[in-house]
């Protein structure tokens, strides 16, 4: 029976680490958030490089999910995938797959994605998208993996380990470390997104920082609050 693991991460997480990180893996395929032409031609969101990204993938979404997502493959196949992609599109495929939502801090997000993108909402952040998908999730009987990258971070082979065991594939070492530089998964985006993560060979440690954010970004940080601490609640521990 093949397997298909969807990563839904929310924005400047530590999605393409851990991308990565199951990309060292001989039983496993990655690809790399293949719905985000999707979401830019239906949303019409203005990222960097968004007609580049339009031109290299499909933008038809139902399209990527059977032809990409749910193609029949000998390996394990892994997508990293951002919440906020799921828009106009038939769920349903998400019965076929395992699901792990990736969550962050609201304040971490909002703070990195600023550097990025200036004016933002809290569709663009996705942890609201991530507690209407866990509960979308449950409701179909096909509850999902929680993963706070707080705790990753903090101790990358327990929390991988126990990953694994949900995901019902044996641990592997080599997931915690990487050669330092791009990968040939990486999307066309990755110039604008990845480029301290080409510095590292493995998972870089949690620092908790001292982040201040603007009065909109705070308010902003404070109204994602309940949705991050119900999720992380339902997160693997350490």
């Amino acid at each position: 029976m093949q397997k298909v693991i969807c990563l839904w991460s929310s924005p400047r997480n530590c999605s393409t680490a851990l991308m990565y990180a199951f990309a060292q893996r001989n039983d496993v395929k990655v690809f790399d958030e293949v719905l985000y032409a999707h979401y830019l031609f239906s949303s019409e969101a203005q990222h960097p490089g968004r007609s580049q990204i339009l031109k290299a993938q499909e933008k038809d979404g139902e399209k990527v999910i059977e032809n990409i997502i749910l193609k029949f493959r000998d390996k394990v196949s892994f997508h990293k995938l951002m919440t906020h992609f799921l828009i106009n599109l038939d769920l349903s495929f998400l019965k076929k797959v395992i699901n792990i939502i990736l969550i962050r801090r609201p304040e971490e997000i909002i703070y990195s994605y600023s550097k990025v993108i200036s004016e933002f909402t809290m569709n663009d952040i996705g942890i609201k998208q991530q507690y209407d998908l866990y509960h979308e999730l449950l409701r179909i009987n096909n509850p999902a993996i929680v993963l706070d990258s707080r705790y990753l971070l903090q101790n990358p082979e327990k929390v991988l380990n126990k990953l694994c065991e949900l995901l019902s594939i044996p641990f592997d070492k080599q997931m915690l470390s990487w050669e330092k530089g791009g990968r040939k998964e990486d999307g066309v985006w990755a110039k604008y997104w990845y480029k301290n993560l080409h510095q590292s060979i493995g998972f870089l440690p949690y620092i908790k920082k001292d982040i201040v954010l603007s009065e909109n970004n705070l308010n902003l940080a404070k109204e994602c609050a309940p949705y991050y601490d119900f999720l992380t609640d339902k997160s693997i521990k350490i």
